[in-house]
C-alpha cells in the first residue's frame, strides 16, 4: 500500500508531529515500505506455528515470597499531622 503525501500530513497531525514539506517525501517512503512489509508479514501461513513468550526456553527465576522488612509504619505516622487507622489524612483538594 502506498502512502500519499496527504496521508502522511493527515498522520503527522493526529501524532502532533511537525513535518516540514521537504520530509514528507522521505516518510511517504518509509512509511509505505514499513506498511508493505507488515502486510508481507501477515500473508505468511503461521498455522504450525506456537506461540511463544521468550525467544529462549528459559524459566523466570522468582524469588521466595517472604517478608524482607519490618513494618515501621506507625513510627512514621508519629511524624505526621492527622492519621487515622493506618492512613495519613490530607485535606481534601476535589470538590
Amino acid at each position: 500500500m502506498a502512502l500519499t503525501p496527504r496521508d502522511v500530513e493527515h498522520i503527522a497531525h493526529l501524532a502532533r508531529l511537525e513535518v516540514s514539506d521537504d520530509e514528507i517525501a522521505d516518510y511517504v517512503d518509509k512509511l509505505s515500505s514499513i506498511i508493505d512489509l507488515v502486510a508481507e508479514l501477515g500473508r505468511l501461513d503461521t498455522t504450525d506455528v506456537v506461540p511463544m513468550a521468550h525467544p529462549l526456553d528459559m524459566v523466570q527465576r522468582l524469588r521466595p515470597d517472604e517478608v524482607t522488612e519490618a513494618d515501621h509504619r506507625e513510627h512514621y505516622q508519629r511524624n505526621a499531622p492527622a492519621t487515622e487507622q493506618g492512613y495519613y489524612l490530607v485535606p481534601k483538594v476535589i470538590e
